[in-house]
């Protein structure tokens, strides 16, 4: 249709009652035929809603779903930019045990029936050694060929193994927002399509020397923490503890494996060189609670990196908890290690050259309980300090000497311990001691008010 003239549009296009309509309702008209609903206009046509999405292609595992739309458009516009299907990803409970795969059903179907031009049946079963994998490659058992019987039906994985499902003879992946062939990926923070403008990049460098063998903070990893990395290259080990006191790897003097541990609701991947001294700790995240990195250092450190991504909104708390820290995040923990076959240690009592600390008296939680050699060793969680000159840990490893155990303290329970705290001259060995004449009683309210007095009418 070309344009309306002035005149024409006056001629051709009466009023209501049959006379025509005033010429500034035509010249309106005349403005929207040119502007886009005339047969002249040069844009696109417009595309009608989108319509419900599909019963998902599989009933169990991972199957596609998908939606259409049309597009409405005058003879002389061009084609509505787009696509007219879109296929969304849709996954379902894992299928049963002996469950067919849906490639392995396709190729049955032509089971027992003639191919090739001939009259001659073949058992078939999925070809995965084709150039497109998205063509129904199907493999005639008993012989060396196969045949491709057109596409696979949508929602057909690529192979196995793979995350990508064929649609229209290609092979797609899922983007984050659940579309296949979609480009949307998640940025660091974990928003798809997002800008990295929701959280803080945190990359610093341990370098702390250490005063002696043993475990020392390096950083706590907050909760909410994503794409963490640990690396250094050094015969030294990192550790990884959880809020709970417990180790997750490299804990206790002993060395773990490399491989993958769980923790704070992530995966850690431990790395370790055969052939160097290169060490790693990667975890994608986000952690569910807060992991606090250590190093069991064995010679100078020669530097730790670290880093990770939070959340703008726990970044403050972050720096708060560091900041409270103090230097408590580069102290060493009072852990001793020996990476080597351990000797049995010969009994507190006859250690010479030993500096005696002033006895800490305090309140403790019993973690753990390790009998080894002439000793026992107690893991305890140190919830109140009456008195103490020397700073305390929140964990610490109380020793009695003996194998008895001499207290015997148990398990899960809380005491009020005063323990005898010696400390070798080259700063190597770090012990509190219980020996037979230190003070463990069960805790209790009477004991407790009995130990702030003495704490306050005593000398350290």
């Amino acid at each position: 249709m070309g344009k309306l003239r002035p005149r024409e549009a006056e001629r051709l296009a009466p009023g209501p009652t049959g006379r025509p309509c005033p010429l500034q309702n035509l010249l309106l008209l005349w403005t929207l035929l040119n502007s886009g609903l005339g047969g002249n206009a040069q844009g696109p046509g417009e595309w009608t809603p989108w319509g419900s999405w599909s019963r998902c292609s599989s009933s169990c595992g991972r199957g596609l779903s998908v939606r259409s739309r049309r597009c409405i458009r005058f003879p002389q516009e061009e084609l509505c930019w787009g696509d007219t299907h879109e296929y969304r990803l849709c996954q379902l409970p894992d299928c049963p045990p002996g469950a067919v795969p849906f490639r392995d059903l396709q190729c049955a179907l032509y089971n027992s029936h003639p191919v090739l031009g001939t009259q001659k049946t073949y058992q078939w079963v999925p070809f995965y050694g084709a150039p497109n994998q998205c063509d129904l490659n199907c493999l005639a058992e008993g012989h060396d060929f196969y045949h491709s019987f057109g596409r696979v039906l949508d929602g057909t994985p690529c192979s196995p193994g793979t995350q990508g499902l064929c649609v229209a003879g290609r092979c797609l992946n899922a983007g984050c927002d659940g579309l296949l062939g979609s480009d949307a990926r998640e940025d660091q923070c974990g928003h798809c399509g997002g800008a990295n403008d929701s959280c803080l990049f945190v990359q610093r460098v341990f370098r702390d020397a250490g005063a002696f063998a043993g475990y020392w903070n390096v950083t706590l990893i907050p909760e909410g923490a994503r794409h963490i990395r640990a690396a250094h290259r050094s015969r030294n080990h990192l550790a990884l503890m959880g809020v709970d006191g417990y180790y997750v790897l490299n804990g206790n003097w002993v060395v773990s494996p490399p491989g993958t541990y769980e923790a704070a609701g992530t995966h850690v991947v431990y790395t370790r060189a055969a052939t160097g001294p290169e060490e790693t700790l990667r975890a994608t995240g986000p952690t569910s609670q807060d992991l606090l990195l250590q190093v069991l250092l064995q010679e100078p450190n020669p530097g730790i990196e670290f880093e990770f991504w939070l959340p703008r909104e726990r970044y403050g708390p972050f720096q708060a908890q560091a900041q409270a820290l103090g230097w408590s995040l580069r102290q060493p923990q009072p852990r001793e290690v020996d990476l080597q076959p351990p000797e049995p240690p010969p009994a507190p009592t006859v250690i010479p050259s030993r500096t005696l600390i002033p006895t800490p008296v305090f309140r403790a939680r019993v973690l753990g309980r390790l009998r080894q050699a002439q000793e026992t060793r107690y893991e305890v969680r140190v919830q109140l300090i009456y008195k103490n000159r020397s700073p305390l840990q929140a964990l610490e490893y109380v020793w009695a000497p003996s194998r008895c155990p001499c207290p015997p303290l148990a398990l899960h329970r809380e005491y009020l311990l005063a323990a005898q705290r010696l400390i070798s001259p080259d700063g190597t060995q770090d012990r509190l001691l219980l020996p037979h004449a230190g003070y463990a009683r069960p805790w209790s309210p009477a004991e407790d008010s009995r130990t702030r007095l003495v704490a306050r009418h005593c000398p350290l």
